[in-house]
């Protein structure tokens, strides 16, 4: 992770797409409670626990990141979508579309 941590915020030029309020909200809330379960297996481990449990907690959280990451990409295939019905160029060329989403399975 970068000096700027977890709350630096990435310039949407850079992207080429925003992610609009309410899918922004849903990230973040995912993304807070996979933080949430995190903090909580290292707590686990620290506590000893056994690793049934500890799995069944990391397992929600990959869950969590892999939906959040689901929604962003989501965001960026609507985008574009969009875009193109207003016969508009697309914020993102449909291969680094593909090529992110691909990243994730």
């Amino acid at each position: 992770m970068s000096k700027a941590g977890i709350n630096s915020r990435v310039n949407p030029q850079e992207t080429g797409m925003k992610m609009d309020p309410a899918s922004a909200a849903a990230v973040t809330t995912r993304l807070r409670r996979a933080r949430g379960q995190l903090e909580g297996v290292l707590a686990m481990i620290d506590d000893g626990r056994d690793c049934e449990a500890i799995i069944t907690q990391l397992s929600a959280a990959s869950k969590a990141v892999d939906r959040a990451a689901f929604t962003i990409v989501a965001c960026g295939l609507q985008a574009c979508i969009e875009a193109e019905s207003r016969g508009e160029d697309p914020p993102m060329e449909r291969a680094r579309l593909e090529k992110l989403f691909l990243s994730l399975a």
